[in-house]
């Protein structure tokens, strides 16, 4: 399994991370936002949103959801 941070944001207490799952046998590879809160240094909550990756007929936008590129589907 292959983990992929891209964009971090943070405001405050809350950090927002953007990132890509692959290689852990599913079909597709995963788009995930990652929402924490910290408090006095410590993890005290967590949030995920997980979407499986649009391929390039799938886009509306035609732009990859993660990255520079489409990834390649097995």
């Amino acid at each position: 399994m292959k983990y992929e941070p891209g964009t971090i944001v943070a405001e405050g207490d809350h950090v927002i991370v953007h990132g890509g799952f692959s290689g852990f046998g599913q079909p597709v590879n995963w788009i995930a936002a990652d929402i924490v809160r910290i408090n006095d240094g410590v993890l005290v909550e967590h949030w995920d949103v997980i979407q499986d990756e649009a391929t390039r007929e799938q886009s509306k936008s035609g732009q990859p959801m993660f990255g520079d590129s489409f990834a390649i589907q097995p």
